[in-house]
């Protein structure tokens, strides 16, 4: 039951992505690039991300249990610090220079778009790197006292 629930909705979420042109890097570096020929299309599309996000959120903040009966578990931390600054520094750069974020490349990448192979396998070695450099220790600069 929850593997048909996570289907449809990774579906419906994928499909958005298409209809949107969220998993066209073109698409997504148009609306980026506002020295040359912007598309604010997309800015329509993250208004309305947004707003479906803010009343989810509010729904679910009321509720104890999903729809399909699994507890709900909500971020608790709402702390701005060095480490979410620098990973909204890292992340805005990828996308900015692939024109892709994480769940749009792996559309992407399904509907073949060999750019997307590059950054899903470029993203798969940061997350490798990322844990190497945490496990050593490396990151603890970046952590709150």
């Amino acid at each position: 039951m929850y593997l048909l629930a996570y289907f449809a909705v990774g579906l419906l979420f994928g499909l958005g992505l298409i209809a949107s042109g969220m998993a066209n890097p073109a698409k997504v570096l148009g609306f980026l690039d506002l020295a040359g020929p912007w598309d604010p299309s997309l800015a329509l599309v993250m208004a309305g991300a947004i707003a479906v996000g803010v009343v989810g959120f509010a729904i679910a903040a009321r509720r104890t249990h999903s729809w399909l009966g699994l507890s709900m578990r909500l971020p608790s931390n709402r702390t701005v610090d060095r480490r979410l600054l620098a990973g909204g520094l890292l992340f805005g750069a990828g996308w900015g220079l692939a024109g892709f974020c994480p769940g749009p490349a792996l559309v992407a990448l399904g509907a073949g778009y060999w750019q997307a192979g590059v950054f899903v396998a470029s993203m798969l070695v940061g997350m490798v790197v990322y844990e190497a450099a945490e496990s050593f220790g490396a990151l603890r600069t970046l952590k709150p006292s």
